[in-house]
């Protein structure tokens, strides 16, 4: 596996540009983690399942037409449901291609005779605490669904069933994840135009969910997906020095930039006393680090934190260590106040002296503090790489990136900010 994600109280490693997967979650996380990945690509415009004619005449040609159920057999040892490609899924359900694994189960495409057409099904493991955490998954799915019934702005649950001591959620199946995206094209940034449309919706969703007294807890790149495939392939101008037969030549760039938050796994109640630790660890707000609990500003900050990743193509904090966390924070946003550090639980109170972070001090290498040191300023980041609407956009990720969540914008404040409506000014 190409990283190691364990959410709860443990470490979180995620080597630097490496693959990150979104459905991976820790065994002591309070919920299950939902997620999926969803990028196949086949030629320069792709296309994820062929049309329900094609599919169905392939299925009878290959002699995969029947509804009987496979046999029975035993889950592996670690509880996970054991499968061959082609086989069935309940009488309704065939199994086209598995998508994903990670500790909650894994996630198989499918093609749904009575939709006709190809859908994701997440299938957990058969242990108690996973169904469990499951159906609080599909109640939270089934409330956002009932709320957003035009299905714009979250991920759609299709329909949920208990197979063979699985439960299972289908899911409406989608484009790629936005980090997927972004990995696939060399880490690229996207231009600030897409990133200021990604972000509108993006902050539109947040306002849907906050009003609903949800907050999601693990926003990040691999939890947006886009809603189409399909892309086109440009010259990439800053390499245009390179032979045209480089691949390296071309970018891409995604033909709709309308996207879909998904991952519901780990969604909570707004509640204050809550302390323990889900979301990853590079979109993770101060107040969590410091075990002041979650709020709907836990949010705001990691939708600061994805923005700048998207016009950047790196992740802000590149980190695996809570101190060095704090540390860079400082680095790119100026120091902590007082009046946060001093509110730090017993566990986190180890990263404060005498009233400031214990910051070379208490770094744990020379490469630790290295790294630190050779982060930029927020607004020299943002001006290496945007061109225009630079002023706006460091503006908002400053009212999105405030330390204290009681002066953080919401998601409707930050959507009345001028990065979005001065774009609107100009349309119009």
């Amino acid at each position: 596996m190409e990283m190691e994600r364990v959410t709860g109280l443990t470490m979180d490693w995620r080597p630097r540009k490496k693959p990150r997967l979104g459905w991976d979650v820790g065994p002591e996380a309070p919920k299950a983690q939902l997620g999926f990945f969803c990028g196949q690509e086949i030629g320069n415009v792709t296309s994820y399942a062929p049309s329900s004619t094609e599919y169905a005449s392939s299925l009878f040609v290959k002699g995969l037409a029947q509804n009987g159920s496979p046999p029975r057999r035993e889950d592996d040892k670690e509880g996970h449901y054991v499968f061959e490609l082609g086989e069935n899924l309940t009488s309704r359900y065939k199994i086209h291609s598995k998508m994903g694994e990670g500790t909650f189960g894994q996630v198989l495409e499918c093609w749904d005779r009575e939709k006709e057409e190809m859908v994701a099904i997440k299938i957990v493991r058969g242990i108690k605490k996973y169904r469990d955490a499951a159906m609080i998954e599909v109640e939270v799915l089934q409330q956002l669904g009932r709320h957003d019934k035009s299905g714009n702005r979250c991920v759609q649950i299709r329909n949920w069933f208990d197979y063979r001591n699985h439960i299972c959620i289908v899911f409406e199946k989608l484009g790629p994840s936005l980090y997927d995206f972004l990995r696939k094209n060399n880490y690229r940034p996207f231009s600030i135009d897409l990133v200021r449309e990604i972000g509108r919706q993006l902050l539109e969703c947040i306002a849907f969910m906050h009003d609903l007294s949800l907050i999601h807890t693990d926003l990040k790149p691999e939890n947006i997906l886009l809603v189409s495939p399909e892309y086109k392939r440009v010259p990439n101008h800053k390499g245009s020095s390179r032979s045209s037969k480089d691949a390296s030549y071309y970018k891409r760039i995604p033909k709709s930039s309308a996207i879909k938050v998904i991952d519901f796994g780990s969604t909570t109640y707004e509640r204050k006393n809550q302390t323990y630790i889900i979301s990853t660890r590079h979109y993770r707000a101060p107040e969590v680090i410091l075990g002041l609990g979650w709020s709907y500003p836990c949010d705001i900050w990691s939708v600061g934190c994805i923005l700048v990743e998207l016009c950047s193509g790196e992740a802000l904090f590149q980190t695996h260590e809570n101190l060095e966390h704090l540390a860079m924070m400082e680095r790119v946003l100026g120091s902590l106040p007082h009046h946060i550090l001093k509110r730090a639980d017993r566990q986190a109170e180890k990263y404060v002296r005498r009233g400031r972070l214990d910051w070379p001090e208490g770094a744990p290498s020379r490469d630790s503090v290295k790294a630190v040191l050779e982060l930029p300023r927020l607004q020299n980041l943002i001006m290496q790489h945007v061109d225009h609407s630079a002023g706006d956009l460091i503006h908002l990720l400053q009212g999105l990136l405030r330390y204290d969540p009681s002066e953080r914008l919401s998601a409707r404040e930050a959507l009345e900010h001028p990065f979005f409506t001065r774009d609107h000014l100009r349309r119009s």
